[in-house]
């Protein structure tokens, strides 16, 4: 089987691992009024959408798959604006969110993650910036869910909503990051197409 037989494979679980916990953690956000987890699962649907779009551009020339590479930079950074909007409500009413759903729905976000970006790691240096954008958001992903749990585990002691709103503002910056990474590589991708 080839790399890019793989890699197709490999976005295809996490596109739809992605998605299905997309609703649940939604769900949740919305339910007990958490930014943290409100950021990381229009994250999921943004891993989602990354996944599906690397799974039919692996096909493409590399050209084309730099182009795909850029724009997907540019919507790693979508669910940062989100989390920004969504913190910004928190802010001016700042109740806490439930601590204990809080936990468990980023402790099942941090599974998912941890699964989808092991199934990534084999191919996170190659085929450049569409391999990177995919390790890139699980790896992320499972960081900010180590937050989220944290965030839950801080409500208890201080009861309030600012771990929760930290959390978020962090997730935000991730993206960010992964964003430039991704954006970098494609630009590398797309000067090494026309060597």
């Amino acid at each position: 089987m080839t790399e890019i037989t793989t890699l197709r494979g490999a976005t295809a679980f996490v596109a739809f691992a992605n998605l299905a916990y997309f609703g649940i953690e939604f769900a949740v956000a919305v339910n007990i009024g958490s930014v943290s987890l409100f950021a990381d699962s229009i994250d999921f649907l943004e891993d989602a959408s990354v996944n599906a779009l690397i799974f039919f551009a692996l096909a493409w020339a590399a050209t084309t798959r730099s182009r795909v590479g850029m724009t997907l930079a540019a919507i790693l950074l979508v669910p940062g604006i989100a989390t920004l909007l969504t913190a910004w409500g928190k802010i001016i009413a700042p109740t806490p969110p439930e601590p204990v759903p809080l936990s468990l729905t980023g402790l099942g976000a941090l599974s998912v993650n941890l699964t989808c970006a092991f199934v990534l790691a084999r191919h996170r240096h190659h085929i450049g910036s569409l391999s990177k954008a995919a390790f890139l958001s699980a790896r992320n992903d499972a960081l900010a869910n180590v937050g989220i749990i944290g965030a839950g585990l801080a409500t208890v002691v201080v009861q309030s909503a600012w771990p929760d709103i930290v959390v978020g503002f962090a997730i935000a910056a991730m993206n960010a990051d992964a964003a430039r990474e991704v954006w970098r590589a494609a630009r590398q991708e797309a000067k090494d197409a026309h060597v």
